[in-house]
């Protein structure tokens, strides 16, 4: 008998995996990866917009986080910003027959 004959009722299989073999992702610890923090719902429709953008550098290299970062701090200054610019309560006005001393 020689070496290269399989034993009968046993069959040899060829795999070519180029065809019908899954895929598997390869691991890559310096892909980008989502850090799944929880975000808080402020109750200011701007601030919100601006914290959820916050979600885009998720799925950057380092490199565009930097964009994503600068966007959200101006829309979160732009917020603050407007807070300012509301109207408040009227101030005070002195009585007009009081003399100021």
């Amino acid at each position: 008998m020689s070496d290269s004959v399989p034993e009968a009722g046993v069959r040899e299989e060829t795999v070519d995996p180029g065809v019908d073999a899954p895929v598997e992702p390869e691991y890559d610890p310096s892909a980008p990866a989502p850090l799944n923090v929880p975000r808080t719902p402020t109750g200011n429709a701007d601030v919100d917009a601006a914290l959820e953008r916050l979600g885009d550098a998720d799925h950057l290299a380092t490199d565009g986080h930097v964009e994503v970062y600068e966007d959200v701090h101006r829309a979160l200054r732009d917020a603050l910003t407007a807070l300012d610019a509301r109207p408040g309560p009227p101030a005070p006005t002195r009585h007009p027959t009081t003399a100021p001393q």
